[in-house]
């Protein structure tokens, strides 16, 4: 495909019933129908290099409920992202074709092995592709069947940056080993991830903050306290990333409640004493040009957060992964 400027005006835009030229992501933000980032509803993963993708899915919470919501809003909060990153200069919808794939379907909603499996095969289906998948939560839970889709592509353990108040490596809870709580100890125990490339940051809290603690620690991941970043500085956590991770295809995961509840009310279990959103913005622009073949924003629940700013500060985020997924190497490869 040519990485025209022109070329990519013309995925972006659409013709209305009365065959006029509409272009909806240059249009009013409160028109047409709410897409991630007013992008095009796709079908056809042939016309996408980057697909942003919603996991209405919240039956892995330990506690409070709702995330099933959050890609409904993330949508919604959405059409306020800008079509370029006045930080970076990155124009993410001149570099790459991103759609919106729509939601993740469940054939059996309150089977949590089927829930699984349906969200791994979507994610297999996509990464077969060579599609970057973006995805949007959820609850945790969901990342352990994405990143096991992409492990099975690549056909080797992938890093993972995880930005999060909890390390999510628990094991069982009330008899489910499925649970947002989870996700990072399945994937290791199942060798999906490097846990030896794998840095966990903002961590801070958990039911049982030791038995996670520990299990990350001991399978070799690197465990950034939140009062460890506070002390060294985003910038240098993110330079420790990188040493760590270095050009190995890496996953990026992004939990809302990695923030400070000031800026993220709306999640499932809050923790006071987190990142602020600009620490979380110049954090994660400090990761351009990581081998990052997929990314993931989970646990907006907006029931719990009537102001909506969760799902604008989940969106911006979003916005900030988008930017560093047009950059990555795996899109430039596929391109060639």
């Amino acid at each position: 495909m040519s990485n025209s400027v022109s070329t990519f005006k013309d995925f972006y835009q659409t013709t209305d019933i009365l065959g006029q030229a509409q272009t909806p992501h240059l249009n009013q933000r409160y028109s047409d129908i709410a897409t991630f980032m007013r992008t095009p509803l796709v079908r056809d993963l042939n016309q996408v290099d980057i697909g942003i993708i919603g996991i209405p899915f919240d039956g892995g919470v330990t506690c409070r409920s709702g995330a099933r919501h959050g890609p409904r809003e993330v949508r919604n909060q959405s059409t306020m992202m800008r079509a370029i990153n006045v930080v970076t200069g990155v124009k993410p919808f001149e570099m790459a074709r991103i759609g919106d794939l729509g939601d993740v379907h469940f054939n059996d909603l309150f089977n949590l092995d089927q829930a699984v499996e349906d969200i791994e095969s979507y994610f297999l289906a996509i990464a077969e592709q060579r599609v970057l998948p973006l995805a949007v939560g959820g609850d945790h839970s969901v990342t352990w069947p994405i990143m096991k889709a992409l492990a099975n592509v690549q056909q080797e353990p992938v890093a993972v940056i995880h930005i999060d108040s909890h390390t999510d490596t628990w094991g069982p809870y009330k008899g489910s080993k499925f649970h947002h709580g989870a996700p990072f100890r399945l994937a290791a125990e199942a060798g999906v991830i490097d846990p030896n490339k794998t840095i966990q940051i903002g961590i801070r809290g958990g039911q049982n903050f030791a038995d996670g603690l520990e299990y990350s620690r001991q399978q070799g991941m690197h465990v950034i306290t939140i009062e460890e970043f506070d002390d060294l500085g985003w910038r240098a956590v993110a330079e420790k990333a990188r040493a760590i991770i270095g050009d190995h295809p890496v996953y990026l995961s992004f939990d809302i409640d990695g923030l400070d509840p000031v800026y993220a009310p709306g999640t499932g279990t809050p923790e006071s004493g987190g990142i602020t959103m600009r620490e979380a913005q110049r954090l994660l622009r400090e990761f351009r040009g990581m081998n990052f073949i997929g990314a993931d924003l989970m646990e907006v629940a907006p029931p719990l957060d009537p102001s909506g700013v969760t799902a604008l500060n989940g969106a911006t985020l979003l916005f900030e992964m988008l930017c560093l997924l047009v950059e990555a190497p795996f899109l430039a490869s596929r391109r060639s």
